[in-house]
């Protein structure tokens, strides 16, 4: 007997263990409770999703709330509502819910559980012991725990989960097959109902959201490729460092750094908005100076050119939006405030407090201007905590966020700082003053109907006296040091902006359950950011010199799946503005738009009003300003944008321009190979190859006709072949991308 008594007490043990966690993965032993044990089972049939009877209006009469958060309100519709005839107890299996539930009786969801399920057998059970609610003293859900939490897996493999929800009394219930699951990138893995993570053949990073009655967890596996990584580059800051740590984890060998003209032409499309011009190009080649790069980076950076692309995309998110004629001097007012700033390199934080704090006029506080667009204390929250925070509050205003652990209070906790905010009329028709209105600032609960303090996200609510400016202590919470959001939201921003993906996508979606693809890398840009004073040209620096961002778009045999860990750079396509101009600089015309001089850039364009008189900005994309968000920036392509550059009249009259660039280049004394060269450093910022030398030279050689079919003479066939040339660039990849 002594040799089996150390398997006998490790029995024991284990079982004392799961007695005093409760029985996992059984049915609970104690009393039935609507919210713990009804209501997920509606929320794992998707019965109170938003498509169903969870949208504000419900279905058919039944409404539910929104997933579950308020099974109160629940109760109510389904055991007393239209005299409880949803409900009976006397014959639970004829009850309406179930017969509907079943597909019985018809419905318009169809079926939803099977009258074999357990979930069917429980609802069937608190029917017939007559609906109990639960009582206020109940257990309550306090969190839940996925398992595993994280791991590694093998591209095509296979993970169930576990759920755990832990209750306030200490009792752990085994919640797998009620919990609901959703990648987070859908062209990775996938989700069955049960939990069971199926992943696809892309390596990298996937997260698995996990939500169970309110409550959300995240599950992640590394899914590594597993090839060599040899010869990385040399890191030149904690950016390569980081990145490069993470793609020998996963055996991802990156491309190598992309040539000079490549660079060149990537680093003066994303500082400057604009095509580098033949001069920079020749110089930039010439020099010997192994630091150019960095040299280059510098010099647009202290740019006007840098301000006004920048500038164009900060106007577009804080809403510069011209509705009416007399709003053309704050348009500009604002648009030159956000430019200034950004020419001088104000500090992140300050032009952050002066949006946020602004008062007075228009004219003399041209902040005040982002009060004029984004007049409701609900509509200032939800900007600032999308632009700012990184954060979309949008969903708590009606329910808790489905995502994230934002709630109703901490909405209009938000909402309180906003709340004192005071504006009447000046002398200019259509403008006012804003000013802080003295008084005790909350905000009410829509919901509740009770008052709520000014609360920042996370932190407990705020007693602020009458005469204090309730956005001051919102600018000072936002801006320190300590802030989770702040400063990880606008790297994350311009991590994107350079890269075309953040570290977090979509780039103002920051939350527990979008968990970065490289979180380290996302905490010391973050403290960079903080420890440089909030200073953006030093993100930008740092990014633009580091090797990351000089890889080439080229992928080698093992990286061109890569979608998220940046061993390659991802190439995107020109900004609408971006490139409009760069159509204006390749034909050498200029365009005009009314009430400013000829020749001003589309990227600088302080507002959204010149959209209507351009339809090449329309249909390229360029937004209207009517929200924070950068998806308001069209980045597909389509149908009409191709039409537009092969045939569209404006594109025509830019080619055949008596001042054009094939009307210059026809006139020029110089051997046709060289005015060829000089035509492929402007549009591609690289020397022809022979090839495309040879090609060019022979469709110039082509005798031409005119419409009337009489033969050109050799100066104006000459003109007409390149103009076709010009035509075939701009229509190009290698022309539209960045790469």
């Amino acid at each position: 007997m002594t040799t089996y008594r150390p398997f006998l007490r490790s029995v024991t043990a284990a079982a004392a263990t799961l007695a005093s966690i409760g029985a996992l993965a059984s049915e609970s032993p104690r009393p039935l409770n609507f919210a713990n044990d009804i209501v997920p089972i509606l929320t794992k049939a998707s019965c109170n999703s938003g498509g169903c009877h969870g949208k504000a209006s419900g279905q058919n009469g039944f409404k539910l709330s929104l997933l579950g958060f308020e099974p109160g309100e629940d109760y109510e519709h389904i055991v007393k509502e239209a005299r409880g005839r949803r409900v009976f107890p006397a014959a639970p299996e004829q009850s309406l819910l179930l017969l509907k539930a079943i597909n019985q009786l018809p419905h318009g969801g169809g079926k939803k559980m099977d009258p074999n399920s357990d979930e069917y057998k429980l609802l069937t059970e608190w029917i017939s012991k007559g609906m109990p609610m639960g009582k206020d003293t109940d257990p309550k859900i306090v969190s839940i725990e996925v398992q595993p939490k994280q791991n590694t897996m093998k591209l095509k493999g296979e993970q169930q989960l576990k759920v755990l929800a832990h209750y306030s009394d200490g009792y752990v219930k085994d919640v797998t097959r009620s919990a609901l699951y959703e990648a987070n990138d859908k062209s990775m893995a996938e989700t069955t109902e049960a939990g069971l993570v199926k992943l696809f053949d892309i390596p990298g990073d996937v997260a698995v959201m996990v939500r169970y009655q309110g409550k959300v967890t995240v599950y992640r596996a590394t899914v590594p490729l597993g090839a060599p990584v040899e010869n990385l580059p040399a890191a030149r800051n904690f950016i390569d460092e980081l990145v490069f740590a993470k793609l020998k984890q996963i055996g991802m060998p990156p491309s190598p750094i992309c040539d000079d003209s490549t660079f060149l032409r990537r680093v003066t499309l994303d500082l400057a908005g604009r095509l580098p011009t033949i001069e920079e190009t020749k110089a930039f080649a010439a020099s010997k100076d192994p630091k150019k790069r960095d040299g280059v980076i510098d010099t647009l950076l202290a740019s006007a050119d840098y301000a006004d692309y920048f500038a164009n995309k900060w106007a577009a998110l804080l809403r510069n939006k011209r509705e009416d004629k007399r709003d053309i001097t704050a348009n500009f007012a604002f648009y030159s405030w956000v430019r200034d700033g950004l020419l001088e390199n104000k500090p992140y934080d300050q032009m952050a407090r002066e949006l946020l704090a602004a008062t007075g006029d228009v004219l003399e506080n041209p902040p005040v201007a982002w009060y004029k667009r984004v007049k409701e204390p609900q509509q200032q929250l939800e900007d600032v905590a999308q632009l700012f925070l990184g954060t979309r509050m949008q969903c708590a205003q009606c329910h808790h966020h489905p995502f994230e652990k934002w709630s109703q209070q901490d909405y209009y906790g938000l909402a309180a700082f906003f709340s004192q905010v005071g504006r009447k009329p000046t002398a200019i028709k259509g403008e006012e003053i804003i000013y802080h209105k003295r008084g005790v600032a909350t905000s009410t609960n829509k919901r509740t109907k009770l008052p709520v303090k000014p609360t920042s996200l996370g932190e407990p609510p705020l007693d602020i006296p009458a005469d204090e400016d309730p956005r001051l202590r919102l600018a000072d919470w936002m801006s320190s040091k300590t802030n989770p959001f702040f400063a990880k939201s606008l790297v994350n921003r311009y991590w994107k902006h350079f890269f075309n993906r953040g570290l977090i996508e979509p780039e103002d979606d920051m939350r527990e359950t979008n968990p970065p693809s490289n979180p380290e890398l996302l905490d010391a840009m973050s403290k960079f950011f903080v420890d440089s004073g909030f200073d953006l040209k030093a993100v930008i620096r740092a990014i633009a010199q580091s090797h990351t961002y000089q890889l080439s778009a080229i992928p080698n045999e093992h990286n061109a799946v890569d979608r998220q860990n940046f061993s390659r750079y991802y190439p995107k396509r020109l900004p609408a503005e971006s490139l409009f101009d760069a159509v204006n600089q390749i034909t050498g015309t200029r365009s005009s738009f009314s009430g400013l001089p000829a020749g001003t850039r589309a990227v600088a364009l302080p507002d959204n009003s010149y959209n209507a008189s351009s339809y090449f900005l329309t249909v390229f994309g360029r937004p209207e300003g009517s929200s924070a968000c950068e998806c308001e920036r069209t980045q597909e392509a389509s149908l009409a944008q191709s039409l537009h550059l092969l045939n569209a009249q404006d594109i025509q009259a830019k080619l055949t321009a008596n001042d054009g660039r094939a009307a210059t280049l026809v006139k020029e004394e110089k051997p046709e190979p060289e005015k060829l060269r000089d035509l492929y450093v402007a549009a591609f910022s690289r020397e022809p190859r022979a090839d495309e030398v040879q090609l060019a030279e022979k469709h110039l050689a082509k005798p031409r006709v005119d419409p009337e079919g009489k033969p050109l003479d050799s100066v104006a066939a000459k003109r007409q072949g390149y103009e076709d040339i010009l035509w075939a660039i701009i229509n190009t990849k290698e022309f539209l991308f960045n790469h």
